[in-house]
């Protein structure tokens, strides 16, 4: 472990699991599409190919995203996330760890895709996030994908500012090997433009 605790950590006390869920569900309810990330993820992947959903949460996205055919390995380092997570999906592979030490879990590299949607990377623990791209960029096979989702200022994000620029994102990005291949302003594709408060980012590791 880091030896600190993440930003989502201090904000929830790793409890918030079942909460979360629950205002899941309510938005499904209401009629709103909660799948939006996986539809997006979908649409960048060949048949049945390998995920890694880095802070998977409560497997909302993994889950979806194995219903549509993929091989979804979820990992989170808040255990009330991952009970919801074991509890809706028992056949898929939830493991807890850090991301921070994603090295340390074992996991086979060589996946298609890696993602770390709802504000994963702003709630890293304070100085990690270069590390934390680095090793999910080595979990990906060469040509494979980096997708992210996070908000850039305080109306989207669960904090009072943000914690790092979409600049110096893509400079951790660079640093692991990465190239900056799409942005878009939300999970349906809309336009990204300079001062945009969200930011879906999909990064490529080289073929060659």
């Amino acid at each position: 472990m880091t030896g600190q605790r993440d930003r989502w950590a201090e904000l929830t006390g790793g409890k918030a699991g079942e909460e979360y869920a629950r205002r899941f569900a309510r938005l499904a309810a209401s009629g709103h599409d909660i799948h939006g990330e996986a539809t997006f993820c979908d649409t960048l992947l060949e048949p049945a190919a390998r995920v890694l959903d880095a802070g998977c949460g409560t497997g909302r996205i993994a889950i979806r995203l194995a219903e549509l055919g993929h091989h979804c390995t979820g990992v989170d380092v808040d255990s009330s996330m991952l009970t919801v997570a074991r509890r809706e999906a028992p056949t898929q592979e939830w493991l807890l760890g850090d991301l921070s030490h994603l090295d340390a879990l074992g996991l086979e590299p060589g996946f298609d895709l890696a993602l770390a949607a709802g504000n994963v990377i702003p709630l890293l623990a304070s100085g990690t996030g270069p590390a934390v791209v680095a090793h999910l960029a080595a979990a990906l096979r060469r040509g494979g994908l980096l997708v992210t989702g996070m908000g850039l200022d305080a109306a989207h994000l669960p904090l009072p500012e943000p914690p790092m620029t979409i600049t110096e994102f893509d400079d951790w990005c660079a640093r692991a090997g990465l190239t900056l291949r799409q942005r878009y302003a939300t999970w349906s594709g809309d336009p990204y433009e300079h001062g945009c408060g969200y930011a879906v980012s999909v990064h490529s590791r080289p073929t060659a």
